[in-house]
């Protein structure tokens, strides 16, 4: 999908939320002390998410002024691999490097206009929207791929560069609404 179709739009402030972890924990922006913060909406069950993963994981560990949340909206009722348990077990398996929230009630996802799944927020240390979109061009083999769209955009924004290619497009599985 297209940057046109964005709700978002750069700029714009991060939408507070207030969303339950797989560790237990409920988290809000302010969790988020970094100077960097990175919000997926991603899921369990999309064969794009999963191949993702492993590279969110990789920047998450790499940049260490980025904060990493992962925010899964799925109607688990249609998409039972969606649900709250299996999230705990996805990320416990899989070692995710930052929290791993549920939207239940798809307010938040709705609210900051996910598309699909993975669909990438990047805010400033403002908490102000600085990059909108995927990860990189080639989500089934990351080594073709030619363009990493997140990787450049926290390389640029940690070196206090203005982000070169503020919006990208999103490929995945779309958000399973209710």
């Amino acid at each position: 999908m297209e940057s046109e179709n964005f709700k978002m739009q750069i700029g714009a402030d991060a939408i507070p939320f207030n969303l339950p972890g797989v560790d237990g924990k409920t988290y809000s922006l302010d969790s988020f002390g970094k100077d960097l913060l990175v919000v997926v909406f991603t899921c369990n069950h999309c064969p794009y998410a999963i191949a993702y993963e492993k590279r969110l994981i990789e920047l998450a560990k790499i940049f260490a002024n980025a904060a990493f949340v992962a925010i899964n909206a799925n109607d688990s009722v249609n998409y039972p691999d969606d649900s709250f348990e299996k999230m705990k077990e996805r990320a416990a398996e899989k070692g995710f490097p930052y929290p791993y929230l549920h939207d239940e009630s798809q307010e938040i996802a709705a609210a900051y206009g996910a598309l699909v799944t993975p669909h990438i927020f990047m805010f400033g240390k403002d908490r102000k929207l600085i990059y909108q979109g995927g990860i990189d061009n080639n989500w089934e083999n990351e080594s073709a791929a030619t363009e990493h769209y997140l990787k450049d955009a926290l390389h640029e924004a940690t070196e206090g560069k203005e982000i070169s290619k503020k919006t990208s497009p999103v490929i995945g599985c779309s958000v399973k609404w209710k």
